[in-house]
Protein backbone atom coordinates (compact mmCIF):
# COMPACT_ATOMS: atom_id res chain seq x y z
CA UNK A 1 0.00 0.00 0.00
CA UNK A 2 1.14 3.51 -0.78
CA UNK A 3 1.94 5.62 2.29
CA UNK A 4 -0.84 8.24 1.95
CA UNK A 5 -3.64 6.33 3.67
CA UNK A 6 -3.63 7.77 7.18
CA UNK A 7 -6.14 8.91 9.82
CA UNK A 8 -8.02 11.94 8.57
CA UNK A 9 -8.11 10.86 4.91
CA UNK A 10 -11.67 11.07 3.66
CA UNK A 11 -13.84 10.45 0.67
CA UNK A 12 -17.23 11.89 -0.20
CA UNK A 13 -19.40 9.66 -2.35
CA UNK A 14 -22.59 10.97 -3.85
CA UNK A 15 -25.43 8.96 -5.30
CA UNK A 16 -29.10 9.14 -6.13
CA UNK A 17 -31.44 6.62 -4.53
CA UNK A 18 -32.69 4.65 -7.51
CA UNK A 19 -35.47 2.08 -7.40
CA UNK A 20 -33.05 -0.84 -6.92
CA UNK A 21 -31.83 0.75 -3.67
CA UNK A 22 -35.31 0.86 -2.12
CA UNK A 23 -37.46 -1.52 -0.13
CA UNK A 24 -40.65 -2.80 -1.73
CA UNK A 25 -42.40 -4.64 1.10
CA UNK A 26 -44.46 -1.60 2.17
CA UNK A 27 -45.77 -0.92 -1.33
CA UNK A 28 -45.03 1.98 -3.66
CA UNK A 29 -45.90 4.70 -1.15
CA UNK A 30 -43.57 3.12 1.40
CA UNK A 31 -40.46 2.92 -0.78
CA UNK A 32 -37.33 4.22 0.96
CA UNK A 33 -33.56 3.64 0.80
CA UNK A 34 -33.00 0.16 2.18
CA UNK A 35 -30.53 -0.54 4.96
CA UNK A 36 -28.79 -3.32 2.95
CA UNK A 37 -28.28 -0.85 0.09
CA UNK A 38 -26.94 1.78 2.48
CA UNK A 39 -24.48 -0.76 3.88
CA UNK A 40 -23.35 -1.68 0.35
CA UNK A 41 -22.91 1.98 -0.57
CA UNK A 42 -20.90 2.62 2.63
CA UNK A 43 -18.65 -0.33 1.81
CA UNK A 44 -18.10 0.96 -1.73
CA UNK A 45 -17.22 4.45 -0.45
CA UNK A 46 -14.63 3.01 1.92
CA UNK A 47 -13.25 0.60 -0.67
CA UNK A 48 -12.89 3.44 -3.19
CA UNK A 49 -10.87 5.41 -0.64
CA UNK A 50 -8.59 2.42 -0.01
CA UNK A 51 -8.14 1.85 -3.75
CA UNK A 52 -6.85 5.40 -4.15
CA UNK A 53 -3.87 4.29 -2.03
CA UNK A 54 -3.55 0.64 -3.04
CA UNK A 55 -0.66 -0.84 -4.93
CA UNK A 56 -1.24 -2.83 -8.11
CA UNK A 57 -2.72 -6.21 -7.19
CA UNK A 58 -4.19 -5.00 -3.90
CA UNK A 59 -7.83 -4.57 -2.96
CA UNK A 60 -9.76 -4.68 0.30
CA UNK A 61 -12.51 -6.69 1.92
CA UNK A 62 -14.93 -5.61 4.60
CA UNK A 63 -14.38 -7.19 8.01
CA UNK A 64 -16.61 -5.13 10.35
CA UNK A 65 -19.56 -2.78 10.01
CA UNK A 66 -21.78 -1.03 12.51
CA UNK A 67 -24.28 1.56 11.37
CA UNK A 68 -27.32 3.35 12.68
CA UNK A 69 -29.84 4.01 9.93
CA UNK A 70 -31.37 7.15 11.42
CA UNK A 71 -33.94 8.40 8.91
CA UNK A 72 -35.72 7.36 5.72
CA UNK A 73 -34.60 8.63 2.33
CA UNK A 74 -37.10 8.84 -0.49
CA UNK A 75 -36.50 7.53 -4.01
CA UNK A 76 -34.61 9.94 -6.27
CA UNK A 77 -33.15 11.87 -3.32
CA UNK A 78 -29.45 12.62 -3.39
CA UNK A 79 -27.24 11.09 -0.69
CA UNK A 80 -23.71 11.96 0.37
CA UNK A 81 -21.65 9.38 2.25
CA UNK A 82 -18.52 10.58 4.02
CA UNK A 83 -15.94 7.95 4.91
CA UNK A 84 -13.09 9.11 7.14
CA UNK A 85 -10.10 6.96 8.05
CA UNK A 86 -9.78 6.77 11.85
CA UNK A 87 -6.95 4.23 12.12
CA UNK A 88 -4.55 2.19 10.04
CA UNK A 89 -3.15 -0.87 11.80
CA UNK A 90 -1.01 -2.85 9.40
CA UNK A 91 -3.41 -4.02 6.69
CA UNK A 92 -6.57 -3.13 8.66
CA UNK A 93 -8.16 0.26 7.97
CA UNK A 94 -10.91 1.66 10.22
CA UNK A 95 -13.40 4.32 9.14
CA UNK A 96 -16.05 6.54 10.67
CA UNK A 97 -19.10 6.90 8.47
CA UNK A 98 -21.79 9.52 8.09
CA UNK A 99 -24.45 9.97 5.45
CA UNK A 100 -26.95 12.70 4.73
CA UNK A 101 -29.73 13.09 2.24
CA UNK A 102 -31.03 16.41 0.92
CA UNK A 103 -32.77 17.13 4.23
CA UNK A 104 -31.05 15.40 7.16
CA UNK A 105 -28.45 13.03 8.49
CA UNK A 106 -29.48 9.45 7.71
CA UNK A 107 -26.58 7.36 9.00
CA UNK A 108 -23.66 7.21 11.41
CA UNK A 109 -21.35 4.34 12.08
CA UNK A 110 -18.04 2.62 11.61
CA UNK A 111 -16.53 0.20 9.16
CA UNK A 112 -13.25 -1.69 8.85
CA UNK A 113 -11.58 -3.16 5.80
CA UNK A 114 -8.57 -5.42 5.39
CA UNK A 115 -6.10 -4.86 2.54
CA UNK A 116 -5.58 -8.08 0.57
CA UNK A 117 -3.33 -9.28 -2.20
CA UNK A 118 -5.84 -10.26 -4.89
CA UNK A 119 -3.81 -13.15 -6.35
CA UNK A 120 -3.14 -14.65 -2.91
CA UNK A 121 -6.80 -14.29 -1.97
CA UNK A 122 -7.89 -16.08 -5.13
CA UNK A 123 -5.54 -18.96 -4.27
CA UNK A 124 -7.06 -19.20 -0.78
CA UNK A 125 -10.53 -19.29 -2.30
CA UNK A 126 -9.53 -22.02 -4.76
CA UNK A 127 -8.12 -24.08 -1.88
CA UNK A 128 -11.34 -23.69 0.09
CA UNK A 129 -13.43 -24.69 -2.94
CA UNK A 130 -11.23 -27.77 -3.35
CA UNK A 131 -11.71 -28.71 0.31
CA UNK A 132 -15.46 -28.30 -0.12
CA UNK A 133 -15.53 -30.48 -3.24
CA UNK A 134 -13.47 -33.14 -1.52
CA UNK A 135 -15.46 -33.47 1.62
Amino acid sequence: MKPGLQPGALRRSRLSVDRDRTISFMGEEGRVYSTPSLVRDVEHACRDLVLEHADVGEDSVGVEISIKHLAPTLPDMRVEIVATVTAVDGRKVAFSISATDEIEQICTGSHARFIVDVARTKERLKAKAARRAGG
